[in-house]
């Protein structure tokens, strides 16, 4: 399936921290990462994008990795429920991000990367 990965100001990686969720109305799944060499994917999961991120904002256990660089976060959107539970199954088996590991068990459903 391809999908829509969201970017912001002149094509660049939305800042995690700071991005504006104010006219965010999406549901879908999304990646949060931290730049860095080697750069990691510290968290995927779906759902109402904006209120889903500025949780995960004041989760200390994302947010620790800034200190390993620029957190970064893209989402697309997605609406059937079955859809996003294979995309976040696909995306946790195939980047193993550093937080989380509730994420659904069911068929996972191929996506193109971001990067």
């Amino acid at each position: 399936m391809s999908v829509n990965w969201i970017k912001c100001n002149s094509n660049i990686w939305c800042p995690f921290e700071s991005v504006d969720l104010s006219n965010v109305s999406t549901t879908g799944v999304y990646i949060i990462w931290h730049e860095g060499n080697p750069g990691r994917v510290v968290y995927v999961g779906q759902g109402e994008i904006a209120a889903r991120l500025k949780a995960h904002r004041n989760n200390k256990e994302i947010t620790q990795y800034a200190k390993n660089g620029t957190l970064r976060v893209t989402w697309a959107e997605m609406g059937a429920q079955k859809d996003r539970d294979g995309i976040e199954r696909y995306l946790a088996n195939a980047y193993s991000p550093l937080v989380g590991d509730a994420h659904p068990d069911v068929t996972p459903i191929v996506v193109n990367s971001p990067w």
